[in-house]
């Protein structure tokens, strides 16, 4: 599995900028872009958000879970949902009319 050093590092190369430029533009310093692409140092959440957003990509991307820069798409259900669909045959209705995927 990719390590989050690797995958932030890949970003940051793919747009061929130095660890000093990136360290500008999330206001942080070089030395510490460089920890976190060598997996000395933990990333925390806003910089891992920061780079989300920069580079256009989901943060299941940034953290290895999936290769996919858009990340996974999940088609979850609670079973919450699950229980009140099956009492109630007008609210089954909404919900498949609300998520069509053949809607636009």
């Amino acid at each position: 599995m990719i390590s989050i050093g690797e995958r932030l590092r890949g970003l940051r190369e793919s747009i061929e900028i130095s660890q000093a430029k990136l360290a500008k533009l999330c206001e942080a310093t070089p030395s510490t872009i460089n920890r976190y692409e060598h997996n000395h140092s933990e990333v925390p959440y806003k910089i891992l958000i920061w780079y989300a957003d920069y580079f256009d990509v989901s943060l299941d991307y940034i953290l290895g879970r999936t290769d996919k820069p858009e990340g996974k798409l999940y088609k979850h259900q609670p079973n919450v949902l699950k229980i009140k669909i099956a009492q109630n045959d007008d609210f089954k209705d909404f919900i498949e009319a609300c998520f069509d995927p053949r809607l636009p």
